[in-house]
């Protein structure tokens, strides 16, 4: 038997409430050569699924709300698709597809989201191959379906950016990932034209002396393709589907100062610009990214490359986008770099980055590296990531939220229905801190809502009781709406 009892709910403005800090927290997964996910290639399906449950659920319990998953590593695929053969490190052959015809992609997105992660899908535009074998490599590889694209450079194959249908087709590719994809970014690493190995030569002159335009010089021409690609992904995904991100992880350096002014106080044997042929600078200036995630892998007074300076470099000069830092916790323990042995080095870093101003959080390369130090993932825990956060605003959109309707209440679980949910994201669950002042409320959890068709039903802590409780929608382009408190049961459920 219901009983209807008095409905009042109160709204809360966003500055009544205690504000829990936007932060981006993520976590790179990559599969190139089996790093962190899938462990083994020939793992049956649900031996995959677990391994990678255990990872989300790792991040999940520090904090963590966003997953930046590599799904496209070397012109290969995680996903089906009719530009890529799938990929030997999911299945074990190139061109073989997973048991039943599994799709991972759908799968992995669908596990991020109930467990309230961001996933950023990762793809590797320019590397063809990760090494000469073509023993390795399905018929219906690039390599052999368009040899003209390739450019053989050290140890691997790589796309020609130059080539106009090179970038036909990464285009073309992107776009069937945003169609067939519910992804909340869609994310390039630092692999653009190839780092430089000495005495040998990129051998795009061809395309170069075909497509340059007048007076342009070689470097000059090669950023100018990278900038196109940038440009014109940029501008499918306003098409498409513009609450998605678009997210760059640039190599840590920019440029040197003995090379450019403006350049950051490093000596750095490459630099994004002069080597890779990539202007991140640019692309933020334009509008053309919504996050830059440059990669400062090394210690904070580390002497020719310090993430000290270099936090604060990207912290002064990229303008126009978010700016998270990346974070190399693979290097804990091992290596030269004698700082990375002393165990706060990775928690330095991150309070670093959070008393920088224009700095909004972290990523860390890569998921594996901090299973196995559990002293240094409790300190994190302890320390830095106590409560959840929510993932920054990127967009310029804004927009005036419905608030969630709580239809019926216990102490056990709210029965709630979420207006126009096609164009939400996440319901929000606030808890009030026990023995502090009213306005202290903590973001708990987060209930991926997309496409729910009327009301959910979230758990709530029984102990806290009603009134310690509110909620909150997120929209697409992460506008949040005000929150709700319901002082006294609606609807016994």
């Amino acid at each position: 038997m219901k009983y209807v009892i008095a409905f009042t709910f109160f709204f809360l403005s966003l500055d009544k409430f205690y504000s829990q800090k936007s932060e981006f927290r993520g976590v790179w997964i990559a599969s190139v050569n089996n790093i962190d996910w899938p462990k083994n290639a020939l793992d049956s399906n649900e031996k995959k699924k677990e391994d990678f449950l255990k990872l989300i659920k790792f991040y999940k319990d520090l904090n963590f709300n966003a997953v930046i998953v590599q799904i496209r590593t070397a012109g290969d695929a995680f996903y089906p698709t009719r530009f890529a053969p799938y990929s030997r490190f999911l299945t074990g052959k190139e061109g073989v597809s997973p048991q039943g015809d599994f799709d991972f992609t759908k799968w992995m997105i669908d596990v991020a989201h109930k467990n309230g992660m961001e996933f950023h899908a990762w793809i590797n535009p320019y590397r063809a191959t990760t090494d000469l074998n073509k023993m390795n490599l399905s018929p219906k590889h690039d390599v052999f379906q368009h040899s003209d694209w390739m450019i053989q450079y050290g140890n691997r194959y790589y796309y020609d950016p130059g080539l106009p249908q090179v970038e036909a087709h990464l285009l073309k590719l992107s776009e069937e990932i945003l169609d067939n994809y519910d992804i909340d970014a869609l994310h390039f690493d630092d692999y653009f034209y190839p780092y430089k190995i000495a005495g040998k030569n990129f051998n795009d002159r061809n395309s170069y002396l075909k497509y340059r335009e007048k007076n342009q010089s070689l470097e000059q021409w090669r950023r100018s393709n990278v900038d196109s690609l940038i440009f014109k992904l940029h501008r499918l995904i306003e098409k498409k589907k513009p609450w998605v991100d678009f997210g760059i992880s640039p190599f840590g350096i920019w440029r040197n100062k003995d090379r450019d002014p403006r350049g950051s106080d490093t000596r750095g044997g490459q630099s994004n610009y002069d080597d890779l042929y990539a202007d991140p600078l640019l692309w933020a200036e334009k509008g053309w990214i919504d996050y830059l995630v440059p990669q400062l892998y090394w210690s904070l007074d580390y002497p020719v490359a310090s993430h000290r300076v270099l936090a604060k470099w990207w912290n002064d000069n990229a303008a126009n986008t978010k700016i998270y830092i990346g974070n190399a916790p693979y290097k804990i323990n091992d290596g030269k770099d004698r700082a990375w042995y002393q165990p706060k080095e990775l928690e330095k870093q991150i309070e670093l980055a959070r008393a920088t101003k224009n700095i909004y959080g972290n990523v860390l390369f890569s998921a594996k590296s901090l299973l196995h130090h559990t002293q240094i993932t409790q300190e994190l825990k302890q320390n830095i990531y106590q409560n959840p956060a929510l993932v920054p605003k990127t967009k310029r959109d804004s927009a005036v939220v419905l608030i969630p309707q709580v239809v019926r209440f216990s102490n056990l679980k709210a029965e709630i229905q979420i207006p126009e949910a096609q164009n939400m994201r996440w319901l929000c669950i606030y808890e009030k801190q026990s023995g502090v002042g009213e306005q202290n409320w903590i973001l708990k959890d987060k209930v991926f809502v997309t496409g729910v068709e009327d009301t959910l039903v979230v758990l709530v802590e029984p102990f806290l009781g009603l009134e310690n409780h509110a909620f909150s929608l997120i929209d697409l382009y992460k506008n949040e709406s005000q929150k709700v408190q319901i002082p006294e049961f609606v609807n016994e459920l």
